[in-house]
């Protein structure tokens, strides 16, 4: 379907299992001018997502050009996150469009630097149509398993930490919602090992039990490096948890929140911006600052954090969010570097407290903010009910 102001407009992506949110988010980016896109490989799929495709590149390219609002549609010629770049550069848009789980400042920095106008578009179904997401037809007959994300007080999970001062860490289990990307802060590793129990979905009794199970699969006899326990902590208990920890793998005790209107605010006051994946040959472990004052103070944040959120109070859950990640970028430096630190600063003036998913050196950007800040993800949390 072609236009007549010809303006090109590009768009990139997986497109795998066409559907039509698919179609619509091309009807919308075609309404801008003429629709370039360009699909991801199998093999940069491969890398992102730690999967395989369902339609090969040369299916989903089949599919996608014979859409009446595509004029072209091609295989990126890069890989990774940015596998576009080359393609852009020589196709030399008037417009990116993206939706708003698509958005990172990387392409909104190449943007800028071709003179290429950003558009964010909201996931709008066309009229009389169900709301699609590729992750949503994945979920439902394939792998449902949930994500988790850190609140506070990671890091303490590890004994070579919690010998020097003993504490709690906070994790929240997700819905996939969006399928979040490998060496990202999101323990897709230990959701990957999840899988090889569980293909499809958790079995709803006993998810400390279950919690259990999955942090000694994923951890066998022998392992150099041990996998925090909050990650599987995370993956397998709904809701808010709060974890114990004394110089030992695994918690001495646990306290949850499950209360409608708790979860509810968290959702309303926490989101997400997707920087990169983790540099593969980062050590977090190169230089370290681990003594009882800094653990202390992770500690310490992490019950600041816990009992702000119990009294739905944003400003002191906010203070306690940035002291956690404060203390935990005091003890591992490597988390953050001059680029992560130039992207946190585009959020100060919109966000009340930050800190990066996992590990960090790069990843996901959790924001705490008043109300929703625009083109970052929301999370839907996992109720206790769910699979």
């Amino acid at each position: 379907m072609s236009t007549t102001n010809n303006k090109k407009v590009f768009v990139s992506g997986c497109f795998d299992m066409l559907h039509s949110g698919h179609i619509a988010f091309f009807k919308e980016a075609a309404s801008f001018g003429d629709l370039y896109v360009g699909i991801g490989s199998d093999s940069t799929i491969r890398e992102l997502k730690g999967r395989h495709t369902i339609n090969s590149e040369q299916e989903r390219l089949y599919m996608i050009n014979a859409v009446k609002y595509v004029k072209e549609a091609f295989v990126n010629s890069g890989s990774g996150m940015m596998d576009f770049e080359t393609d852009l550069r020589q196709l030399q848009p008037d417009f990116f469009v993206v939706n708003e789980d698509g958005y990172s400042p990387a392409k909104e920095e190449l943007c800028n630097e071709l003179n290429i106008e950003l558009h964010v578009l909201r996931r709008t179904p066309d009229a009389g149509l169900p709301e699609r997401s590729t992750t949503a037809i994945r979920t439902n007959g394939h792998c449902s398993l949930p994500y988790r994300i850190d609140l506070a007080g990671t890091w303490i999970d590890q004994p070579y930490v919690s010998k020097y001062h003993p504490g709690w860490a906070l994790t929240v289990s997700l819905e996939p919602i969006v399928e979040y990307n490998e060496r990202c802060g999101m323990s897709t590793s230990t959701r990957n090992a999840a899988k090889k129990i569980w293909p499809y979905y958790l079995p709803l009794e006993k998810p400390e039990k279950l919690a259990e199970i999955l942090f000694k699969f994923e951890n066998t006899p022998g392992s150099t490096l041990i996998s925090g326990a909050q990650d599987a902590i995370g993956i397998c208990m709904p809701g808010l948890v709060r974890h114990y920890y004394d110089n030992a793998y695994w918690p001495l005790k646990f306290e949850s929140i499950h209360d409608e209107a708790t979860l509810s605010w968290l959702e309303a006051h926490i989101s997400m911006v997707l920087l990169w994946p983790r540099e593969k040959d980062l050590d977090l472990l190169n230089e370290t600052y681990i003594d009882e004052t800094h653990v202390k103070a992770l500690a310490q944040a992490a019950d600041e954090v816990w009992e702000a959120i119990k009294q739905r109070d944003l400003k002191a859950f906010a203070e306690g969010f940035l002291k956690s990640f404060n203390a935990q970028t005091t003890m591992f430096p490597a988390m953050v570097n001059e680029r992560v630190n130039k992207e946190i600063a585009k959020y100060k003036d919109k966000a009340l407290a930050w800190k990066l998913a996992g590990a960090g050196g790069g990843g996901y950007l959790i924001l705490v903010s008043e109300t929703p800040i625009e083109d970052t993800m929301r999370i839907n949390i996992r109720r206790k009910a769910s699979l």
